[in-house]
């Protein structure tokens, strides 16, 4: 409905994405989705016990046969051609628990359960504090955020992973794509981005109909079963 809008939807995104699902009815009563631990990991757990049901259709996918590139200052973030999904995501920050992190994340559903979806959000004392000030972001806290000090970690239970950190960049990442409208096929090569360069990548590979093209697979075909669709099938972005 116009005018109308949801926050804090890419931990459920990322869920259903990483989990193959792209037909999903989801109602909300609330301007943003619940927080939960701040990870993936409570909505891919509700999702596998509803039961996921294959259906008769082919699924069309986005494939990138050109790169496209977002830059903002030191930021950057691209995504190329490749036979498969990939993203490679380097952060770097001025703290002694995260430093420099990178971390490559070939997709499947049983590596993204492992390896992205429990990592969980984070962010810096002094930035949340300041929210809190703001009256914003009162729904945070130690149990569904990874909260640091200017020394280090103040949650109790310390990190699922050495490098939690990058792997929720990607989990962020990965929810921010599904705004594409469906699947896309390349390398994503990401350094120091976040979700408004996310947002830029997706909006310039709409932008950008030369740059990739539609084909689809039968259903439960390996990856390496991709089709490309006629012309007559293949839609233009909308422009304004």
């Amino acid at each position: 409905m116009d005018g109308v809008q949801v926050q804090s939807i890419e931990h459920l995104l990322a869920a259903a994405a990483g989990l193959g699902i792209d037909n999903l009815y989801v109602e909300v009563d609330a301007p943003e989705l619940p927080a939960l631990d701040g990870s993936a990991t409570p909505f891919v757990d509700l999702l596998q016990e509803a039961g996921l049901a294959a259906q008769a259709r082919y699924r069309s996918y986005l494939k990138i046969v050109s790169p496209i590139d977002v830059s903002e200052g030191d930021k950057h973030i691209s995504i190329r051609p490749a036979s498969m999904v990939s993203v490679t995501y380097t952060i770097d920050y001025d703290h002694p628990l995260i430093r420099r992190q990178a971390y490559t994340y070939d997709w499947s559903s049983d590596s993204f359960v492992r390896d992205i979806a429990p990592a969980r959000t984070f962010g810096f004392l002094r930035e949340v504090e300041a929210l809190w000030d703001a009256g914003l972001g009162l729904g945070g806290s130690l149990h569904n955020t990874l909260i640091l000090s200017d020394e280090g970690l103040l949650n109790e239970g310390g990190l699922r992973y050495r490098d939690e950190f990058v792997r929720h960049k990607i989990l962020d990442l990965v929810g921010d794509m599904t705004l594409l409208g469906m699947p896309v096929v390349g390398e994503i090569l990401a350094i120091r981005s976040g979700h408004a360069l996310h947002a830029r990548l997706v909006s310039r590979i709409l932008e950008s109909r030369d740059n990739w093209v539609l084909v689809s697979a039968e259903p439960h075909a390996p990856a390496g079963r991709l089709r490309e669709l006629p012309p007559s099938l293949v839609a233009s972005p909308q422009r304004d």
